[in-house]
C-alpha cells in the first residue's frame, strides 16, 4: 500500500507541513513551531486529565521558561518530550561547575517518550529530588538533561 504522500512532489510536502502546523495551532494542540515538544504537553495534559488517579494539568504560558504546566493545588511540571534516550535540556539551574545549590524551579519533570509514529511510547514523572539526582551535564548546551535509562525509570514513577 502506498502513502497519500508518496506521490506528491518535495515542495507540497513541504506545504502540507505547514498545513499541519497552522492546523495543530488552530486546534490548540501546538502553540508554536516546536512540533515535537508542544505535541508530548498536549498529550501529557491529555493523559493526565483523562485519569482521575492524576491530577488536572494546565498548559503555562509559553513565555515561562522554568515549567509548562500546573495542576490544581499549583505544583508546577516541567514536561521534555523525546523520540529517543535523551530529553531536551532543563534552563535554569547553576552549571555543571557551580558548587551553589541549585533553586527549586519546578515540583515535577514528565518525560514523555513519542514513538516513531508520534504516539505515547512512555510517560515518566520525577519528583524535584529525583530529578536533581539523575541529571546529566550537557556541556554543549550548556544546561542539565537526563538519559532514560533502566536506573531513572527504577528509581522514577512510570505513568504509563
Amino acid at each position: 500500500m502506498t502513502s497519500r504522500v508518496e506521490n506528491l512532489e518535495t515542495i507540497e510536502i513541504i506545504r502540507l507541513y505547514s498545513e499541519i502546523l497552522i492546523e495543530l495551532k488552530e486546534r490548540k494542540v501546538i502553540r508554536s513551531k516546536n512540533l515535537v515538544g508542544e505535541l508530548g504537553e498536549y498529550l501529557a495534559v491529555e493523559l493526565f486529565n483523562s485519569n482521575e488517579k492524576l491530577p488536572n494539568l494546565k498548559l503555562a504560558p509559553t513565555s515561562n521558561k522554568s515549567y509548562d504546566a500546573t495542576d490544581e493545588s499549583g505544583k508546577t511540571y516541567a514536561i521534555k518530550t523525546t523520540t529517543g534516550n535523551v530529553t531536551g535540556v532543563f534552563y535554569g539551574l547553576n552549571s555543571a561547575t557551580s558548587k551553589l545549590n541549585n533553586k527549586q524551579i519546578f515540583d515535577f519533570a514528565i518525560i514523555v517518550k513519542l514513538n516513531e509514529n508520534y504516539e505515547i511510547e512512555k510517560v515518566i514523572q520525577l519528583d524535584w529530588n529525583q530529578f536533581i539526582h539523575n541529571k546529566k551535564w550537557h556541556s554543549r548546551m550548556r544546561a542539565w538533561n537526563l538519559n532514560l535509562s533502566k536506573k531513572l525509570e527504577l528509581n522514577c514513577k512510570i505513568i504509563t
